[in-house]
């Protein structure tokens, strides 16, 4: 700031200085350039923009019940009481941290001929753009990203937010698959340091799988409306990622000053799951309790072997559910809580459900059961490696190919191309997905059916009495996110006006309304 001040007032003076120019030249400091170039920009726009996601994996995982909370009788989120507070990071890192610096980034790119840069721009908006409006329902996107220029923009409906997603990933696909010669700048370096593409180091043909993965996913959400075509998100899964190599995904690490919260959202030492425990929908997926005799080899991985889960809005006694020989509880014995571990976005296995579900509605049951065996198999792969937690203690065991096999032959796996049901598909992807709060889109498309989701469990005590006495028992959940804490405060219009479209008029009753993608 001091530096910018210093600038302008030259720069005002400058009818009086002869040799203005000159002078601006000379102290133009070469190694502090006041643009920062594309490479220098992305890991950033990356990071943050998978953050967007992660970020909301504090709250979704309550809705959708992998995890509840220990305390009973505390007006808590698995009880459907939702704040604002919880919306702040979604809307604050879509837009301020990662999604206002894209178009800078996209910018410098186009000025120096680096289209590379350009695609994985427009990827990470659409990424950001689509979990957003996922989560939130309509969005700002055409007034947005414009900084101190409009501190109050508009909210596009969701369904023309849809097309916008469709669009920029269509538009990055196309910048990627433009011939190397034609990028002046490396997508990736590790010299001097690590800069440009963190995400899959320089390797277009990945980000191009990630577009087409991403729009996978986005068109299955449609399975309400009469255009949704089963035929085009199988083609769209032909196009998209190949393997587990292909996961986007975020790795955490150990922080080094001058980083901070490099570790797991999920993990110890950010410690934001204190109070939380699985819930028995989770256990009795795993137990052998749903599918009698079929113990799940990622039981004692996803959740340790000696969790029992709990009921939402029930709560535990203080000692119990508890990682074996510590004092933490025993969500931090799983897997996805390890310090270092890492967060997914999307990923193959993901892809190949909605490959599973798409061919089943598409009437194609043996692709649907070879995808949905895929899926199975390539989660237990990526899971069942090993590993150990130091806090707490914790080893994780493996899962042969041997132990794979024996699960897919077992009861809890369709053996036949007609044995496939909806509920045989979307059970596997509810566990394949754990605590990706896009797990919450599948539920609500599907009306959290008892029919489909066997083990999930009303909150038995202190559920919002408004979201419970809706008329409509498919209603009877959240729908939508509340939106975020800063544009209450700062952009109360735009809110007023989400409100009155979507028929509510206090916080309880506007997240019982469906988002577009909600709704026939």
């Amino acid at each position: 700031m001091k530096k910018s001040t210093w600038l302008v007032g030259l720069l005002g003076a400058a009818a009086a200085l002869t040799s203005c120019e000159k002078f601006l030249d000379v102290n133009t400091d070469p190694n502090n350039p006041t643009v920062a170039t594309p490479n220098f920009l992305l890991p950033s726009i990356i990071s943050n923009g998978i953050q967007t996601q992660m970020y909301t994996s504090l709250r979704v995982p309550y809705i959708t019940q992998y995890i509840v909370r220990r305390p009973a009788d505390n007006r808590n989120i698995d009880q459907y009481y939702l704040t604002n507070a919880q919306s702040t990071n979604v809307f604050n890192y879509s837009y301020f941290y990662s999604g206002g610096n894209i178009p800078l980034m996209e910018k410098a790119a186009l000025a120096e001929g680096s289209p590379y840069y350009v695609g994985a721009g427009k990827i990470m908006q659409a990424l950001i753009l689509a979990h957003a409006t996922d989560m939130l329902g309509d969005v700002p996107y055409t007034e947005a990203y414009q900084g101190g220029a409009n501190y109050t923009p508009k909210y596009d409906p969701q369904q023309q937010l849809y097309t916008n997603v469709s669009q920029l990933l269509d538009e990055g696909v196309v910048e990627m698959q433009k011939a190397p010669s034609e990028n002046k700048r490396p997508l990736y370096s590790t010299s001097p340091s690590e800069s440009g593409d963190i995400l899959y180091k320089g390797d277009p043909a990945k980000w191009v799988r990630l577009a087409y993965a991403l729009k996978a996913r986005e068109a299955q959400h449609l399975t309400k409306k009469k255009s949704y075509d089963p035929a085009a998100v199988l083609a769209l899964c032909d196009k998209a990622f190949k393997s587990s190599a292909d996961d986007a995904q975020l790795n955490y690490q150990v922080a080094v000053a001058p980083l901070s919260n490099t570790t797991s959202i999920f993990g110890p030492t950010r410690g934001n799951f204190g109070s939380a425990t699985f819930s028995t929908n989770v256990i009795k997926y795993l137990n052998g309790t749903t599918f009698p005799g079929v113990v799940d080899p990622r039981f004692g991985i996803l959740t340790p072997s000696t969790s029992t889960g709990a009921v939402a809005g029930a709560g535990t006694p203080p000692g119990t559910n508890l990682t074996p020989g510590s004092t933490y509880t025993d969500f931090y014995g799983g897997w996805y809580a390890r310090d270092l571990g890492y967060f997914d976005v999307i990923t193959y296995h993901e892809l190949k459900f909605i490959e599973a579900e798409a061919a089943l509605r598409a009437g194609n049951r043996p692709r649907a059961l070879a995808a949905l065996r895929e899926g199975i198999r390539a989660h237990m792969a990526k899971v069942g490696r090993g590993g150990s937690n130091a806090l707490p203690a914790v080893t994780f065991p493996t899962i042969s190919a041997d132990q794979i096999t024996t699960y897919l032959a077992s009861a809890a796996v369709p053996q036949t191309p007609e044995d496939v049901t909806l509920r045989s598909v979307m059970e596997q992807k509810y566990l394949a997905m754990f605590l990706n709060p896009d797990s919450w889109s599948d539920l609500r498309r599907l009306d959290f059916d008892p029919a489909i989701y066997v083990n999930f469990v009303y909150p038995t005590r202190t559920v919002n009495p408004v979201v419970a006495g809706q008329t409509d028992p498919k209603l009877r959940y959240p729908r939508r996110l509340l939106p975020g804490g800063t544009e209450v405060l700062y952009n109360p219009t735009a809110v007023a006006k989400l409100f009155s479209d979507a028929g509510a008029t206090t916080n309880d009753e506007y997240i019982t309304k469906p988002l577009w993608f909600d709704q026939p």
